[in-house]
């Protein structure tokens, strides 16, 4: 009776990996964050979220802004990204654990999701939106176009901001 219960311990384990495996799917974000030559430069906030085809947000994947200031004072600056801010911010509590995270240097910036923030996205066809605002600066939105989960390969698409924000290439691995 003994020798039975390895062998069905392996079955079930080999049983829950498998849905493990065919959830491997990545996005990978590459945002490129452009040195500006202002006389008062500030890092500006940024958010990177998903929306679906009528353009509702489905889930915020980072929001970069102040998060040392005292007394949660960098969140008073979000509302600042106001797409983000009116779509999903409002009612998000932050800081929240993997979505909250600092603001960044001007350069280019990579930042992936896996099965785990990925979770509760169905199959179709996104847009992963960025949206910087800065102080004493200005705001941008850039919107690029992804399926969900990415078919026969990693899928790239990009676009390009003109001012708050540079580049930014969005991965899709199946």
């Amino acid at each position: 009776m003994r020798a039975r219960y390895p062998t069905l311990f392996a079955a079930f384990t080999g049983a829950a990996a498998a849905p493990a495996v065919a959830n491997a799917a990545e996005l990978t974000v590459n945002v490129e964050i452009p040195r500006l030559d202002v006389a008062e430069y500030h890092r500006p906030y940024v958010a990177l979220w998903i929306e679906g085809p009528d353009q509702a947000a489905v889930k915020t994947l980072a929001v970069w802004y102040d998060v040392k200031k005292p007394k949660h004072e960098g969140a008073t600056w979000l509302k600042d990204m106001r797409t983000w801010w009116r779509k999903a911010g409002r009612s998000l509590n932050l800081p929240a654990d993997g979505v909250s995270g600092p603001t960044k240097a001007p350069g280019k910036h990579q930042v992936s999701f896996g099965a785990a923030q990925m979770n509760g996205i169905g199959p179709g066809q996104y847009s992963l939106v960025v949206e910087a605002a800065r102080e004493v600066g200005g705001r941008e939105v850039v919107r690029v176009p992804f399926a969900w989960p990415a078919k026969g390969g990693p899928k790239s698409a990009s676009a390009s901001g003109s001012s708050e924000l540079g580049a930014v290439v969005v991965t899709a691995k199946p």
